[in-house]
Parts: structure tokens; C-alpha cells; sequence
């Protein structure tokens, strides 16, 4: 009894002590997907929005269990430089990036997981080429450097193992009660998490560009459900991390 009250009193106080930086993506001028709700409603809606709202809605429910900050709290453009810099002076133990999808195929549906990785797979090429498509030719020797450096393997294991914790929240709650589509946990070579120099996953949490999916994913209880599923699954990872460590498995 005496060793499962040690281990125990180990595990809280070390994730106690976790700093997560939440990234909603795009802000200010980069407004990433943009689409209209419909032909009597002209109102348009935007990614930086909706990922702020959702990345604000994470932090709260991440409560006082860790330390957890935005790389915004308003509509301001921030630049990658600037994101990776928090993550540094933050000592950031995670990196959650927020975004929504969005395709010309306006069939296409779903939620999916990323995390940082090398990979020749084309589809999710296409998905790259989407939101690391502001980035400048400067950045883009910066993020050469980095992998050079072998960023990559140093995170992947856990960043791998983050996106399937936070993945599995999501697709036994929020995708399961909304019959969103599951389009799995994918690897990716993203500029913000190839930036940020720490564990991370960047997370689609569905289409703007298709209609039905855009008129669910906007609601405060999507929101606030998608949001508990991705604090709940930042827990399961660093639960899963210390038994690796302790060698509880």
C-alpha cells in the first residue's frame, strides 16, 4: 500500500507541474478557411474565430492542473518565429495547435489528429501545403535547420503517442454523440510544430467547407464538448507518459 500512495503522490505532482502552450492557429490578416453559412445568411465565418474560441474553451478546461497559456488571446496575427519563441521561453512540456479543416471537395467530412513526422503520404501533403502556406522562404530554411537537427525524432514518440491519447478522447465522446467522421491519427509536416521544438499535435476539428458539418461544429456545445475531449485526453497522455517511466506497463 505504502508503494502505490508513492507512486501515486509522483504522478500528481509531476503533472501538476506541466506547462501546455495552446496555439490557436491563423489571427489578424491570415483569417485561414473562410466560408459563408448560406444564400439568406451572408455572414461569414472564419478559422482564426473559431480556433480561438475552441483553444480558449481547452485552457478552461485544462483548469489549475497545469500551467497553461495562448499563443493569442484576441484576433492578432502572430507569426511562427513568435509561436516557437512562447514555446521556448515557456519551457513548454506541449504544443497544442488549434485548426479547422476545409476542402474543395465540399463532400469531404471528418475530424483527424496530426503530429510531427517525415512521411510520403500525398493526401495529407495536400492538407500541409494548406496551412503551411503563408510561410516565408526565410522560415522555411529555418524549419530545414530544425529538422536537420533531427527535431523529428526527438519528438515523435511522444507526439505519437499525445495525438492517439487526445485522438481517442474525441472519437469515444464528441465524434460518437455528433456522428462526425473519423479520419484517423495522421502524420505531418507542420512548420508550427517543426517550430516549436516540443511534443505537439496539431488537431482538425472538422470541415468549415461542408455545410452540415460547418452548422455543428460552430456550436457552443460541440465547442465545449470537443474542447473537455482534447483536455481529457492531454490527462490520459501524461498518465500514460509516467507509467512508461515509473515501468507500471
Amino acid at each position: 500500500m505504502k508503494i502505490f500512495i508513492i507512486i501515486l503522490s509522483l504522478l500528481l505532482v509531476r503533472s501538476f507541474g506541466q506547462t501546455i502552450l495552446i496555439d490557436p492557429g491563423h489571427g489578424g490578416n491570415d483569417l485561414g478557411a473562410t466560408q459563408k453559412m448560406g444564400k439568406k445568411n451572408k455572414k461569414s465565418i472564419f478559422e482564426k474565430d473559431l480556433a480561438l474560441k475552441l483553444a480558449k474553451k481547452v485552457k478552461e478546461k485544462l483548469g489549475k492542473k497545469y500551467s497553461t497559456h495562448l499563443t493569442r488571446k484576441t484576433d492578432k496575427k502572430i507569426s511562427l518565429e513568435d509561436r516557437s519563441q512562447m514555446a521556448e521561453t515557456l519551457k513548454a512540456d506541449l504544443f497544442i495547435s488549434i485548426h479547422f479543416n476545409s476542402s474543395t471537395e465540399k463532400k469531404s467530412s471528418g475530424f483527424e489528429t496530426f503530429y510531427l513526422d517525415n512521411h510520403n503520404d500525398i493526401a495529407v501533403k495536400k492538407m500541409e501545403s494548406v496551412e503551411n502556406d503563408h510561410i516565408h522562404e526565410d522560415e522555411e530554411k529555418i524549419v530545414n535547420q530544425i529538422l536537420i537537427d533531427l527535431v523529428i525524432s526527438q519528438t515523435v514518440p511522444s507526439s505519437k503517442l499525445l495525438a492517439s491519447s487526445i485522438h481517442e478522447k474525441i472519437k469515444n465522446n464528441t465524434a460518437k454523440k455528433y456522428k462526425i467522421r473519423d479520419r484517423g491519427i495522421r502524420p505531418g509536416l507542420f512548420y508550427v510544430l517543426a517550430l516549436s521544438k516540443r511534443p505537439g499535435v496539431l488537431i482538425e476539428a472538422g470541415f468549415m467547407s461542408n455545410k452540415k458539418e460547418l452548422s455543428i461544429i460552430q456550436k457552443e456545445k460541440y465547442l465545449n464538448r470537443y474542447a473537455r475531449d482534447i483536455a481529457h485526453g492531454i490527462n490520459a497522455y501524461f498518465s500514460k507518459k509516467e507509467k512508461l517511466n515509473t515501468g507500471i506497463f
